[in-house]
């Protein structure tokens, strides 16, 4: 007489928790606040992006909104993260170059596109949200460089300016800089020039403005810009 062999049992799906799966999650739903919006898109379709059944979502994240907060952390909080570590060395003029050139990175990237989409659109609606990222993005970005501008104005690099202030506008003119720069928001102002030669105007604008030298101070009013002196890396 055969015996037929038994299938030994298999362990529930909440006891497998591969590393990678919260990562998954959070990437499909990135996708799916792009494509629907933060109020509209439903976390059956997020699991369903993510190949996961609605349950496993849960066994990480309570609702949508700590998914929403989890996703920020991952992509913005991160990089600032980085930028905390690693923009440390050299003077303020080398630091804040260094920080303007990895927020442009991140500004020009799809993630930042859907996140900016979002925030201006509907974290109205979400004022928990909308406080978590004015505390974890807003203020602690503005953290970083306010604090390089005011070692550049300690050392005499940069001119007596709010460090606030020139955070403030750095975020802004980095920020419409590079939505100027998307082919996909209807608005392609800078599609002639690539990324490199944006971030190279911006840059040099930027520095000149509020460099301690008086010389810099006409930069401001769109006057011709010599190459700049002080930063030979700017070209680079």
């Amino acid at each position: 007489m055969t015996r037929t062999k038994t299938a030994p049992p298999k362990s529930p799906k909440w006891r497998r928790r591969p590393e990678h799966r919260p990562q998954q999650i959070i990437e499909a739903a990135l996708q799916v606040f792009g494509e629907c919006g933060l109020a509209k898109a439903r976390l059956q379709d997020i699991a369903k992006r993510a190949g996961v059944s609605k349950g496993t979502i849960y066994l990480y994240f309570p609702n949508k909104e700590e998914l929403f907060r989890e996703m920020i952390r991952q992509t913005a909080v991160v990089a600032i993260q980085s930028a905390e570590k690693t923009i440390t060395q050299g003077t303020p003029t080398s630091q804040l170059y260094a920080a303007m050139r990895a927020h442009w990175k991140f500004v020009r990237s799809p993630v930042f596109s859907t996140i900016h989409r979002l925030v201006l659109g509907e974290l109205h609606q979400f004022p928990d949200l909308a406080q978590f990222y004015a505390d974890e993005v807003v203020a602690r970005g503005q953290k970083l460089l306010s604090g390089i501008v005011r070692r550049g104005i300690d050392a005499g690099e940069f001119r007596e300016i709010d460090p606030m202030v020139a955070a403030r506008m750095l975020v802004a003119i980095t920020v419409m800089n590079g939505i100027w720069r998307d082919e996909h928001t209807g608005v392609p102002l800078l599609c002639h020039k690539n990324d490199e030669e944006v971030f190279g105007e911006l840059a040099q604008f930027y520095l000149h403005a509020i460099a301690a030298s008086e010389g810099a101070f006409a930069q401001a009013d769109g006057a011709p810009a010599e190459p700049i002196s002080f930063i030979p890396f700017i070209n680079d």
